[in-house]
């Protein structure tokens, strides 16, 4: 008797063959991401507390929200952190990339110098930043030295906020450059050229040409730097400390729900209200972008 065929043998398998494969990544997922998710909107709805189980309360802590001050700090400074980052983060990559696209010799040891930031860990640059605009930091010394005097990069609350935003901005050039480096060499070059013919300068072909061909890629820079910007937590954690600043003034949400939940006596079942806001927020960011380019294209 002859030996069965491959489709013989692929019609025999069973057909729970394709979910043993799978398992393992489901279960991952759904250790990792699904439960804890579950668990957090439940506890959301409950006053439980580190050590305590906690009961239910429906939408006590949702109506507490809405009284308590440092919530709408957060808020504010959360949207702020948006406001500042997002527009540089889509601009200035996309200007980064085109410096660094063309193939000219040297040009490789441009583009790691400048992804080197964000392969680097995130408490190390935040520590040579404060260091930096410490009132005895580098910086200072600098304008002292020329006359200007000290500035309070990290004393003072609007000043402390842009810092932390220049770090991030700094941080995430390199990243969103990528990205973009690989949208660009999409752009077809006779697209250029045939601008160029028609009497293009730079500027005109960068507009005309280069946006448009990328704006798929901005869309998405800005999307994924809307949540970023949006979950900030160790930049300004770093910089302003677990306080969040001069009397907590430049305390994110993300902060918020670390400094609420966590400890002996943390509120669990208040910073799970703050999770699940933090989570809305950041899906209503990211459809807002997707709605925004849907009707640019339309």
């Amino acid at each position: 008797m002859a030996a069965p065929t491959a489709p013989a043998r692929i019609r025999r398998q069973l057909p729970t063959s394709p979910w043993l494969f799978a398992a393992p990544g489901l279960l991952v997922t759904g250790a990792f991401v699904l439960y804890p998710f579950v668990s957090t909107v439940v506890n959301s709805f409950t006053d439980r507390r580190t050590l305590l189980p906690g009961r239910f309360v429906g939408l006590a802590n949702y109506r507490e929200l809405l009284h308590d001050d440092m919530f709408w700090t957060g808020l504010r400074n959360s949207t702020l952190y948006i406001a500042g980052v997002v527009p540089a983060l889509v601009i200035l990559p996309l200007l980064l990339a085109l410096l660094v696209h063309r193939n000219i010799p040297g040009i490789t040891f441009f583009r790691s110098a400048f992804y080197t930031p964000v392969v680097a860990s995130i408490v190390v640059v935040g520590l040579i930043w404060v260091w930096l605009l410490d009132e005895r930091g580098l910086v200072n010394s600098l304008l002292q030295a020329v006359g200007v005097g000290r500035v309070g990069f990290l004393s003072d609350q609007w000043l402390l906020l842009l810092s932390a935003m220049a770090v991030t901005v700094w941080k995430g050039l390199g990243y969103y450059m990528i990205i973009y480096l690989a949208a660009l060499a999409n752009v077809p070059r006779e697209l250029h050229e045939a601008a160029a013919v028609d009497g293009a300068g730079p500027v005109r072909r960068f507009l005309t040409v280069t946006v448009p061909a990328v704006r798929s890629t901005m869309v998405l820079v800005a999307a994924l730097s809307s949540v970023a910007a949006f979950k900030v937590f160790s930049e300004v954690y770093l910089m302003a400390g677990p306080s969040g600043g001069p009397a907590g003034e430049d305390t994110t949400l993300v902060m918020l729900v670390q400094r609420t939940g966590t400890g002996l006596t943390g509120r669990v079942g208040y910073a799970s209200a703050l999770s699940v806001v933090v989570f809305a927020v950041t899906v209503a960011l990211m459809l807002l972008v997707l709605r925004a380019d849907r009707g640019e294209e339309s």
